[in-house]
């Protein structure tokens, strides 16, 4: 027979963004505990608001799954003395197992025998399980923890009342003084407390009391008023994700509603509109027919439509102080230039161990000024970029970005723009942000892609210069997500670079303060970048391996590591791939008894040579050599040609030769080979099944 149990935690209001998961950690948390307590069970659903967390799990079992165990106890030697007579020490491990010492069977485990007690344990009665649960109350974790009265237990917020229902009864458990019992509260203005009488009750119980406890219910209710707003009054919205999913977690009964603004406010960027609206005050911006902002906003109350006249009107006075606050702004830093604001960034630090932000910029001027000749920009390209790297940063002391962090670069577009800088000039500093989450968009401007590489490589090397290297979950400067971007840009403009040469030249060339070593902690950083490289290549879907190959001992280039990677992935199904990755992976091996490295002057003495297989091999490379291209498909292609002079020279000749000359020629030969297949990478990682 089955059942169903309700869980609901009462809490005071959390913040929005902490609602979803922990709706989702206290569903796993329970399904966990159901399975480690041999429960079964058929779903669990999830209810969440602001003031409640809980939990309905449907088709309970009402016992335990009965088990068989067998549990081992000393070895004979201890569990029996010499007349064969039990120990105090057997008859206390079948005491444990609530058995007597007659119930002791012996078996050989490693060549030792050892005493067992094999017993049948019936399942315990759900309730009596259930009790248990409030530890998945108390293990939850939070971003945020807070204490009350004088208790010592941290949560998200203080714990007001907590149900706990099985069917129509109640399990009881208890949360410091807070007992489990039937009674929910509804709606803090609108509702009352309720008493739940079952479990299939819960969601119609609170919906009498103005809760609407599906959090996925409520925000249909929320998206189809919008909709039915943008209708009525012809407009267009665009409904965020993310403000959709707050404003759902900060109501329980949501009524929709609109408002207005003065026309005049349009006049203002429409990011800085829409950055008021959204950050601030959580109102869904909405637009006109023809794209163009709207003097309008939407807006969700937690409650009914009562007075709902009184609610719009409150909500525009709000916004339009919000809104004034930024017209101010915008006008008041139209009244100095860039170089003012450039040359306030003179007292502005990026780092206190690393310097201002004025000097950052001198950094990135440099780095970019080099990037831009790796990267072939033409002369109007680089000029922008160049000027962009001078300014970039202005807009950080500006009244507006002192408001909204959230719109740096944006506002320097904005500036920009204004201020009579190119077009150019003005992408570049708006996408030098770019990407500013791990997916997010990339520069879409050669200049501001340039931009945003070298800005970010000049986080990284200042970083890592003065030792503040992301470990574990720690990355207080975000370094992970701007190497994995460097990446990411490298890869969608197809830009090779090669970062051994470029951190050769910053080290000789950068303009840093003596307290900066970009010596220091270069193989760490190294590494470091490596990782991001095989986190975008395993969104690829790259064979592990295949990433361990290309990564290691070759040159150090994002793109060629990508490309050479996908390329070896497309040809894993191909007959002949086995075959040809173990011909290649022979002479890896093998090169590496050498005590030389490969270098352009290394030759061959083709008169030791013995067999016709030496001079079969060597022509084919040599004629590679000729012909090697740094596409990765083409030089697959060529080295794949090479699988059967490679075998036939393995076939005839021993490598390690007692003539010392000949041993040398052949390690030679093959070092030679190795230069040309050590392009794809170190192939011996690859495995082949």
């Amino acid at each position: 027979m089955t059942k169903n149990y309700l869980l609901e935690i009462g809490l005071e209001e959390m913040p929005a963004h902490v609602v979803t998961p922990s709706i989702n950690q206290l569903a796993q948390k329970t399904a966990a505990f159901l399975k480690d307590n041999r429960i079964s069970f058929s779903k669990i659903e999830k209810y969440s608001t602001p003031r409640r967390l809980a939990v309905m799990i449907e088709d309970i079992a009402d016992k335990q799954t009965d088990i068989d165990v067998k549990a081992k106890g000393p070895s004979k030697q201890i569990a029996q003395d010499a007349d064969g007579n039990w120990t105090k020490a057997a008859e206390g491990f079948a005491r444990g197992q609530g058995m007597s010492a007659d119930d002791i069977f012996f078996e050989e485990l490693k060549g030792t025998e050892y005493a067992y007690i094999q017993k049948h344990e019936t399942g315990k009665d759900v309730k009596d399980v259930l009790a248990d649960i409030v530890d998945v109350i108390t293990d939850l974790t939070f971003p945020t923890r807070m204490r009350w009265d004088s208790y010592d237990f941290e949560y998200i917020r203080p714990i007001h009342w907590l149900v706990s229902l099985l069917d129509d009864e109640i399990v009881p458990i208890k949360v410091l003084d807070v007992e489990a019992g039937r009674s929910t509260r509804g709606h803090r203005f609108l509702g009352k407390t309720v008493d739940i009488k079952s479990v299939r009750d819960y969601v119609e119980t609170l919906r009498s009391q103005f809760v609407i406890v599906d959090a996925k219910e409520r925000k249909d209710i929320i998206r189809d008023q919008i909709n039915t707003i943008a209708t009525d009054n012809d407009w267009i919205v665009d409904v965020d994700e993310d403000l959709l999913e707050e404003v759902n977690n900060l109501v329980e009964y949501p009524t929709t509603f609109h408002g207005k603004f003065a026309e005049k406010y349009l006049e203002i960027p429409e990011e800085v509109l829409i950055t008021s609206m959204k950050d601030n005050q959580r109102y869904f911006d909405v637009r006109q027919k023809d794209g163009k902002l709207a003097p309008d906003f939407i807006s969700v109350r937690n409650g009914n439509s009562e007075f709902i006249e009184n609610v719009v009107s409150g909500n525009e006075k709000v916004l339009v102080a919000r809104l004034e606050d930024a017209d101010f702004f915008f006008k008041e830093d139209q009244k100095k230039s860039i170089a003012d604001y450039v040359n306030k960034l003179k007292t502005v630090n990026f780092h206190v161990k690393i310097g201002t932000m004025y000097e950052k910029m001198q950094r990135v001027h440099q780095i970019a000024d080099y990037l831009a000749d790796v990267f072939e920009l033409s002369a109007d390209e680089k000029k922008d970029l160049l000027r962009a790297s001078d300014i970039y940063k202005f807009d950080l002391v500006t009244n507006m970005v002192d408001e909204f962090p959230e719109l740096q670069g944006i506002m320097g577009e904005k500036y920009s723009s204004i201020m009579g800088e190119t077009d150019g000039v003005a992408h570049a500093i708006r996408e030098h942000y770019m990407p500013i989450s791990a997916e997010g968009d990339l520069p879409e401007t050669k200049a501001g892609a340039t931009l945003a590489i070298a800005d970010k490589l000049d986080s990284l090397i200042t970083f890592y210069a003065v030792g503040l290297i992301p470990s574990g979950s720690n990355d207080p400067y975000a370094l992970r997500r701007q190497a994995y971007g460097i990446v990411r840009i490298l890869d969608q403009k197809g830009w090779e670079l090669n970062l051994n040469d470029l951190q050769a030249y910053l080290i000789k060339n950068l303009t840093v303060p003596a307290t900066l070593d970009l010596n220091a902690n270069e193989k760490e950083l190294d590494g470091f970048i490596i990782d991001r490289i095989r986190q975008f290549l395993n969104t690829k879907a790259v064979r592990s391996d295949i990433i361990d190959a290309v990564t290691d001992g070759r040159i150090f280039d994002p793109v060629s590591m990508i490309n050479t990677a996908q390329v070896l992935q497309e040809h894993v199904a191909d007959t002949n791939f086995k075959t040809v990755v173990e011909a290649l992976s022979r002479v890896v091996n093998l090169a590496q008894k050498a005590d030389f490295k490969y270098s352009d002057s290394l030759k061959m003495d083709e008169s030791l040579f013995e067999n016709p297989s030496e001079k079969s091999l060597n022509d084919a490379v040599a004629d590679i050599y000729d012909k090697q291209s740094d596409d990765a498909e083409k030089l697959f292609e060529q080295l794949s040609t090479l699988k059967d002079p490679i075998n036939a020279y393995f076939e005839e000749n021993m490598i390690m030769d007692k003539d010392e000359k000949i041993k040398n020629n052949r390690l030679t030969q093959l070092v030679i080979t190795n230069n040309l297949i050590a392009k794809l990478g170190d192939l011996s990682k690859i495995v082949i099944k």
